[in-house]
């Protein structure tokens, strides 16, 4: 299973006396304490700096040196602010596009942003575009389908249409963005985008900061918002995959007839993790050589209409961490949602999903966004 959280754009100011870094802190704080030895890495997906300036880049820099797990960073436009991205690359030390091949994944990070105009004209230049095509390629003797990182949706890039067809044909499985400053899903059907609600300048859930954490675990999809403020243990279900996530190229749990229920768990001081499935209760025992993870066989449940699976991780002092998902009647496949319209865009958003973070209000600086 590969595994990562994401920090929403820091947009880190002194406007705001850095606030958005207080809040990347305590993030921080919580992934070294509960997550650090059950994830992969750690994500920042542009707009990290405001002005794109090297004492907003010093601050990031001192905020994120504690971290304990590996950072990978991509620009937006606000860290192009300057007209280049010197201080950006003095914080990332890597040159971008690149790719690290992660749990089997090629992972691909990408600039959108320096072969623009700055702002919101997103492009990738002509040889990051044909390196890019090359690691899709090669991404296909990797065993597992690639992951793209880029700042904003095809939809909002020059030339987004090829690119989220190029994505489509290469079974790329997830596009992690930043930019919206909104938590949102889309689903094409091919391909799953996944933006996360800004930690600087959040215009949603009256200004309440967090993270996400997202998982592919075989074919499954999951993703999940946790808000700073949020108690008890952490839990994500990671297989089997939500309706709302599963692509067309996906084929889940085909091979058994009692499929496996994988969940990521905190680590918290956990005593025990039990599950139902349209009420049918089970119960989960650690995943062997998995730290954080939890499994059982689904249940045998006959249903014509979606099935409901729910998990709850209870700790020794009584705090309880639940997760909530909803599969297809029949075979836990079924057919992804998603309506006719341009790959890669907003008209593929997945509805409000209050349970794993998605409001629907769409409240920022995206082209769909409202209220900005």
């Amino acid at each position: 299973m590969l595994s990562w959280v994401h920090f929403g754009d820091l947009h880190a100011s002194a406007d705001d006396g850095y606030e958005s870094i207080d809040h990347l802190q305590t993030m921080i704080g919580w992934v070294n304490r509960y997550l650090s030895d059950r994830i992969d890495f750690a994500f920042l997906p542009g707009d990290n700096a405001n002005n794109g300036t090297p004492a907003q880049f010093s601050r990031i820099i001192d905020a994120t040196r504690e971290l304990a797990v590996p950072l990978y960073a991509i620009p937006g436009d606000h860290d192009f602010e300057p007209g280049n991205l010197d201080a950006f690359n003095a914080f990332a030390a890597e040159a971008l596009p690149m790719s690290r091949v992660v749990k089997g994944h090629r992972c691909i990070f990408l600039d959108v942003v320096s072969a623009g105009r700055g702002g919101p004209d997103f492009r990738l230049s002509a040889a990051d575009r044909q390196w890019l095509d090359d690691e899709l390629v090669h991404s296909a003797e990797d065993g597992a389908p690639p992951i793209v990182f880029m700042h904003a949706y095809p939809g909002d890039v020059a030339g987004g249409e090829s690119l989220a067809q190029a994505f489509a044909r290469a079974n790329v499985a997830l596009v992690d963005t930043g930019h919206t400053h909104y938590n949102e899903l889309l689903n094409d059907g091919w391909v799953v985008y996944a933006s996360t609600r800004s930690t600087g300048q959040i215009e949603e859930d009256d200004g309440r900061p967090g993270l996400s954490v997202i998982a592919v675990d075989g074919g499954a999809l999951s993703w999940k918002f946790r808000r700073v403020d949020a108690d008890g243990p952490f839990v994500m279900i990671t297989q089997p995959c939500d309706w709302r996530l599963h692509r067309r190229r996906a084929v889940l749990n085909a091979t058994t007839v009692q499929p496996p229920v994988r969940v990521l768990v905190s680590g918290d001081d956990v005593a025990y993790v039990r599950a139902t499935l349209n009420g049918v209760p089970f119960d989960l025992m650690p995943a062997p050589g998995e730290v954080g993870l939890w499994q059982s066989l689904l249940p045998a449940v006959a249903s014509t209409r979606r099935m409901r699976l729910t998990v709850m991780a209870t700790t020794a002092d009584g705090r309880v961490g639940q997760d909530s998902i909803e599969l297809p009647s029949g075979a836990l496949a079924g057919d992804p949602p998603g309506q006719e319209g341009t790959l890669g865009t907003d008209v593929h958003a997945v509805q409000a999903w209050p349970e794993h973070g998605i409001l629907g209000s769409q409240l920022g600086p995206n082209k769909h966004g409202h209220g900005w």
